[in-house]
């Protein structure tokens, strides 16, 4: 069976090396010294000044949202994964959904009513399957309108726009870690922001609030990475140019082999892809739905990545249409693609998907 991603996992030597360090300092977590050595690392290798590792994407949010103080209205995008919304709720927040760009497939700040704008407290625009956003225009309409901006980067690990880290904008940006993920630590994920203040509030809130042994300032949570995830990321960052190019080569298959006969995202110029996901868009739901029966006869199991739109579940208690994604989350799904999967595999999926075309 070829399920839409597999877990990388490094050389188990390496990895066991620095697990018998942990079982001699029996330091596990708490900031111990291979989170601190990662978040170092990370922020070398990403260009940034200030990355926060956390246990999860969606507490990374959730932090976020604390940092900032947020109330009342956030506008977002309705094709996205689940916690994008649901991490608003669950701080309750209103989702204020914005319709995306069917090419670039994310939100279309144009498409916010001057109402919603107003209304708003802050943005949370997220790049989808790594592809940047308008970071411009969001950042003037935030500026014009007050808003902070927090983006969802779950997604974008290792993506530059402009000879620049794509983290670098906003107020904060928030990525994945998840073990599906390009880059993983088992579970977790990160805060990333170059504005120090902003990053020392982050630090506190994923703590408790404690700032030493006797002192307490202001409200927290438990949002910690653990020794044994920074363990398996130290390894994972080891080979990500590997990881990068493995990706690489299998989505030019796709590419190559599918070209005319299915729709692809429209990348952001300025921008490389650095293939977290392999998306292709069908005419119609009943073409997909035929594709993805013939793929799973021959034991290929892709994904409907992102379905359904976020603005048709019933838990984020908002009534909107957003023609464009729910178009969209009903034609596309996403191939295989991880290190590991082998060109004739990827070829002989690409003409599964040509043939059932």
């Amino acid at each position: 069976m070829i399920n839409v991603t597999r877990s990388y996992l490094p050389q188990r030597e390496k990895f066991d090396a620095y697990i018998d360090k942990l079982f001699e300092s029996r330091w596990l977590t708490n900031k111990g010294e291979l989170v601190q050595e990662l978040e170092k690392r990370l922020a070398q290798h990403l260009g940034v000044k200030n990355v926060i590792a956390v246990a999860n994407g969606s507490l990374a949010l959730q932090v976020c949202y604390k940092a900032l103080n947020l109330k009342g209205r956030v506008l977002t995008t309705p094709f996205s994964f689940a916690a994008t919304a649901s991490t608003l709720n669950w701080e309750g927040l209103t989702p204020d959904f914005v319709d995306i760009c069917p090419k670039s497939f994310n939100m279309c700040i144009k498409k916010a009513s001057e109402q919603q704008l107003k209304e708003a407290s802050a943005v949370v625009p997220v790049h989808v399957f790594g592809n940047p956003c308008d970071v411009e225009l969001i950042e003037q309409k935030a500026k014009d309108f007050d808003l902070k901006v927090v983006y969802d980067a779950a997604h974008a690990f290792g993506v530059d726009f402009k000879d620049k880290s794509l983290f670098s904008y906003g107020d904060l940006s928030t990525v994945s870690f998840h073990s599906t993920k390009l880059f993983h630590t088992i579970e977790g994920g990160a805060i990333i922001t170059d504005n120090d203040e902003l990053a020392e509030i982050c630090r506190k809130l994923i703590n408790f609030g404690i700032t030493g042994p006797t002192t307490i300032e202001g409200q927290g949570t438990n949002a910690k990475m653990n020794e044994f995830e920074a363990a398996m990321g130290l390894c994972v960052l080891d080979d990500i140019d590997v990881i990068y190019k493995a990706r690489a080569d299998i989505w030019n298959v796709y590419q190559t082999y599918l070209s005319g006969a299915v729709d692809f995202q429209s990348w952001a110029s300025y921008s490389e892809n650095r293939h977290s996901y392999a998306p292709i868009i069908l005419e119609s739901e009943e073409q997909l739905l035929h594709i993805e029966k013939s793929l799973h006869e021959s034991g290929v199991i892709p994904r409907r990545y992102f379905y359904p739109s976020l603005n048709t579940c019933g838990y984020t208690q908002v009534e909107q249409k957003c023609p464009a994604s729910e178009s969209l989350a009903s034609r596309i799904l996403c191939l295989p693609i991880y290190p590991g999967l082998e060109i004739e595999q990827a070829t002989m999926i690409a003409k599964i998907v040509r043939a059932a075309i």
